[in-house]
């Protein structure tokens, strides 16, 4: 991979944010949205990604208000949906695809039920939806995989982030190397005051507005809804309820992958969100 960050990075204002944010590419836009792991970025998130789908589209990658470099936030009154549109107008985009990993899956489910004129595309990877007992454990707890997220709100060492990484992915081996911890807990601890907001209120964030599932069948847009099938954070019965009940959809599940699709079956990733935006 040739391309880095520092290439591509950029920030603007918004009304209520300073969003930090990685853009390549021309064409139809296509904004990816991370998830909540602490840590997570846009290029964290999708850095095996953003070069290849850029040769067919205007890609958009940003940090979130409350993560990266991007402004923090109150979580009791924060809305995702609200800064997500904010970016778009700031850049001039009407309408965009929107590809979303876990707590970015469920930002891009909720803009696809609540801001439906926005999205032209929704795919989803690991989508967490408020579906007992498929989301939480036994008891109503949260899964194997949210605890330890959780855990590294208030611990983000390189070893946290080792337990994290591993947790996420099914091939520990080949994914969950020193250098990808280390940089993980880097970019974690390099902003403490994202940590700290979201560990006051955890365990109900970083997702503090829940979809309405009983819209899930309003959504217009076609879905590809991608889902690991060893996903320990958030198991992929949840893509197959949604796949039943959006209208145009399709469910993806590929063996032998973990809660990142994109990262762990990059090569395949790639190709079905390039074949998907091109040919619907």
């Amino acid at each position: 991979m040739s391309l880095i960050e520092a290439d591509i990075a950029k920030d603007v204002q918004t009304p209520n944010w300073r969003i930090h944010y990685n853009e390549t590419g021309t064409g139809h836009p296509v904004v990816l949205l991370h998830g909540g792991g602490p840590g997570a970025t846009g290029w964290s998130n999708y850095s095996p990604n953003i070069e290849t789908l850029a040769q067919h589209f205007r890609v958009i990658a940003p940090d979130l208000p409350g993560w990266g470099d991007s402004d923090e936030v109150d979580f009791t009154t924060y809305d995702v949906v609200e800064a997500v549109c904010e970016l778009l107008d700031a850049l001039g985009i009407e309408k965009a695809a929107f590809v979303g990993n876990s707590m970015g899956g469920h930002t891009s489910l909720r803009m696809a039920i609540e801001r439906p004129e926005r999205v032209s595309h929704l795919i989803t990877m690991g989508a967490p939806i408020q579906l007992q007992p498929f989301l939480f454990g036994a008891g109503g707890g949260p899964s194997e995989g949210l605890k330890i997220m959780y855990q590294g709100y208030s611990d983000a060492s390189p070893a946290a982030m080792k337990r994290l990484v591993e947790i996420m992915v099914y091939d520990r081996a080949r994914f969950a190397s020193p250098e990808l911890c280390d940089q993980r807990s880097a970019a974690a601890l390099g902003h403490p005051q994202h940590l700290a907001n979201i560990a006051r209120v955890a365990p109900r964030a970083p997702i503090p507005i829940w979809a309405d599932l009983t819209k899930a069948a309003t959504i217009t847009a076609p879905a590809l809804l991608i889902h690991g099938r060893d996903d320990r954070v958030v198991s992929f019965e949840s893509t197959l309820f949604l796949a039943a009940h959006i209208p145009d959809s399709r469910a993806h599940i590929i063996n032998r992958c973990g809660h990142w699709a994109q990262l762990e079956h990059a090569a395949e990733f790639n190709r079905q969100v390039i074949d998907f935006v091109t040919n619907h």
